[in-house]
């Protein structure tokens, strides 16, 4: 099915997810598009409000007009993808054109807090597609785990570069920094 046709059956998808109980999002994933429920936790946001601040504070000195943002899709329809990130680091310009989504070849990373309930999602298949889409950096935040990994050097449909972390050290990706002393993992009330 070419990416038109996609694009518009996910419209129509998210036409009806505004009439669903709870919080909805559509992507198009490799078997096409797909509504999902979104049920992130407070360790979820959590984690995305602390590295949007950071990286806003640091992107004025190395990209002068971006922004850390959490909401907008992604696509990519050479590949025939649509993504929503938690984070993505794009233009703040991009945010006032036309249209439901951003350009992939104006994110410069994306950001993801792995889901207790659906990891394979941003294990495997969207590290498989953030590449293929040329984003440069992808770093994946684990609450189950309490562990982080930032992906760079992408070629085709995979990162060359994997470097690890844990929660409580600083992380490094592309030319910024994020501390993550204050990240917490899910299932530990009252730890600190």
């Amino acid at each position: 099915m070419d990416y038109a046709k996609m694009r518009a059956i996910a419209e129509e998808l998210m036409a009806y997810a505004e009439h669903l109980e709870g919080s909805w999002r559509v992507e198009i994933g490799p078997s096409g598009p797909f509504l999902a429920m979104r049920s992130p936790s407070k360790r979820h946001a959590g984690a995305i409000h602390r590295i949007r601040r950071q990286l806003d504070a640091q992107l004025p000195a190395t990209h002068p007009g971006y922004v850390c943002e959490n909401g907008p899709e992604i696509e990519h329809p050479s590949i025939g993808r649509m993504r929503r990130p938690d984070a993505v680091v794009i233009p703040e310009d991009a945010l006032d054109e036309e249209g439901l989504a951003v350009d992939a070849t104006q994110v410069l990373a994306v950001i993801e807090i792995v889901s207790p309930s659906n990891p394979n999602n941003d294990y495997v298949e969207k590290l498989a597609e953030y590449p293929a889409m040329g984003i440069a950096h992808c770093v994946i935040v684990d609450p189950r785990t309490g562990t982080i990994q930032v992906h760079s050097a992408p070629c085709k449909n995979h990162y060359q570069r994997k470097d690890p972390y844990i929660f409580g050290d600083t992380v490094p990706f592309g030319p910024w920094s994020v501390e993550t002393g204050a990240f917490r993992r899910y299932g530990r009330a009252g730890s600190s």
